[in-house]
């Protein structure tokens, strides 16, 4: 009788020993408060894994248009860790010693679709977080982009080229938007004396990507795991450098914690044509489309599951049969889109040099990465489906007659 208790109590400790991904011990001077927005996010979201391993107090404010709480919900609970269901284009009062302002729309369909939206986020959003900075003392890094040089006449892209951006075009609010946002950071710099840093993003890829987000790596990788045509705008030359979401949190850390406040590049110079991205999709797609790493619904629905927690258990792959292939995805050439940049390639001499930061994650890597989490998604909306029940025919009562 003692020993089965024994044993759940041993699989209790272990449980609460495991909850949370395990987490470095700071002392009370070095453990920062860090504010990150837009931290329920893709790229967020990775931050706040990164900075909570680390040791550090993070606050998460989101909107939640295109975060989502899942991103984050393994740290639901740690003393270190607070979730704000906020926008930023209203005030937000809260003490920090560092902000990352990450929150905004990123893809063409969602800043397209709200662009008024998008324009507030980058204007009245970076304003109140810079006067938060003002108001507490604390750093802010800015998460701008590489769109910021537009359609760009100089290649490679370095900090120095002002861009080519068309002021009125459908890219408009967002291009435009980052643009105000770095003008508001220097100006908060130059008159308050705030600490600002600006990171100027280029494409990046990983997991927790929305599958329908709209852009290249995601639109190729869903198209080819459903069997669906690749769809390619334009000729397919057009030249993009994809980053791993690693290596772009490792040099957001690195810029937040340097004395650089001039804009640096966070990119991967190794340049592609979209075409080129469309036929490598298609051969790792190809090459894993018999098995596929899923989450054992299994492991779901059984009782006598291990005691494991849900960060855990995102880790544990099943290969199983897999019923998506991608040998009926073929290319296809659609029009091309409005603004759409012909050719984009950073120059990262500067975080090289003053950083010591560079991409380090093979391309095909993190490709095969980005795959398998697409795949587990894809089944984890299946098995999560709501399909109601079909309501029984109600029987008619006979009557009885009375002759």
């Amino acid at each position: 009788a003692v020993a089965p208790l024994r044993e759940k109590i041993r699989d209790l400790e272990l449980s609460l020993s495991q909850k949370y991904p395990p987490v470095k011990f700071l002392s009370e001077k070095d453990r920062k408060r860090i504010l990150i927005t837009g931290g329920a996010g893709f790229v967020g979201s990775h931050l706040t894994d990164k900075l909570m391993m680390d040791g550090h107090e993070v606050t998460v404010v989101d909107n939640f248009f295109t975060g989502r709480k899942r991103n984050v919900e393994h740290w639901i609970g740690h003393e270190n860790f607070e979730l704000i269901n906020h926008d930023v284009v209203e005030p937000l009062y809260i003490e920090v010693d560092q902000i990352y302002h990450l929150a905004s729309p990123a893809s063409p369909p969602n800043y397209m679709y709200n662009p008024i939206k998008t324009l507030k986020t980058n204007t009245i959003g970076t304003l109140n977080m810079l006067g938060l900075a003002k108001r507490v003392g604390a750093r802010l890094l800015l998460a701008s982009t590489s769109e910021v040089y537009g359609d760009p006449e100089v290649h490679p892209q370095s900090e120095d080229y002002w861009g080519h951006v068309n002021p009125i075009g459908p890219r408009a609010c967002y291009d435009e938007g980052k643009r105000v946002a770095e003008t508001m950071c220097y100006a908060y710099m130059k008159q308050e004396g705030v600490e600002v840093r600006v990171a100027r993003i280029f494409n990046t890829f990983g997991s927790r990507m929305h599958m329908n987000d709209g852009r290249v790596v995601s639109n190729f990788i869903l198209q080819a795991l459903q069997g669906e045509p690749l769809t390619v705008y334009g000729s397919g030359s057009q030249t993009r450098a994809f980053q791993y979401v690693s290596d772009l949190v490792n040099g957001l850390v690195a810029l937040m914690n340097s004395n650089i406040s001039s804009p640096v590049n966070l990119g991967n110079p190794e340049e592609h044509t979209i075409l080129e991205f469309a036929r490598l999709i298609k051969s790792l797609v190809g090459e894993s489309a018999g098995r596929c790493s899923w989450w054992p619904a299994a492991l779901w629905r059984s009782e006598e599951r291990p005691a494991m927690q849900l960060w855990q258990r995102r880790d544990v792959f099943l290969s199983v049969p897999c019923p998506l292939t991608a040998s009926r995805s073929q290319i296809q050439f659609l029009s091309e889109a409005q603004d759409d940049p012909q050719r984009r390639r950073p120059d990262i001499r500067k975080a090289k040099q003053l950083l010591g930061w560079e991409p380090v994650v093979p391309l095909e890597e993190g490709l095969n990465k980005t795959i398998q989490y697409f795949s587990r998604e894809l089944e984890y909306q299946a098995n999560n489906q709501y399909i109601p029940k079909p309501k029984p025919a109600r029987m008619k009562k006979s009557r009885t007659r009375h002759n």
